[in-house]
């Protein structure tokens, strides 16, 4: 049975959807033109983290890191959403804005599929 999120994370979601980066404005839109079969949302509450984007249907989270990630905290945080049954890919802003095509390839190849 899915547990309750916790109502701080949906309002700390909310306001992470409603300030977001340019790179995260970015990945959206790429993720909405390159993979609408896979409906990706934004800042998802998952167990007690939240995604940059996600697909329920492909057991997928996509993160957007700047400087303050990496390190011990994200793998400890891709090894919870993992036993979760979802990968986890990541990518610094400047690749999302600097090489979209290259951020669409990538993850074309890790769901197994092309792009167009």
């Amino acid at each position: 049975m899915k547990k309750p999120v916790p109502p701080v994370s949906i309002l700390r979601a909310r306001r992470l959807r409603r300030d977001a980066t340019g790179a995260e404005k970015a990945m959206w839109l790429l993720l909405k033109e390159h993979f609408p079969e896979l409906r990706f949302r934004r800042q998802v509450p998952l167990l007690h983290y939240i995604a940059d984007f996600a697909s329920h249907r492909a057991r997928l989270v996509i993160e957007i890191d700047g400087g303050q990630h990496g390190g011990e905290d994200d793998a400890r945080r891709d090894s919870a959403l993992l036993s979760e049954g979802y990968r986890t890919l990541r990518f610094w802003n400047h690749d999302v804005l600097d090489n979209p095509q290259g951020v669409a390839l990538a993850i074309a190849g890790v769901i197994g599929r092309s792009i167009a």
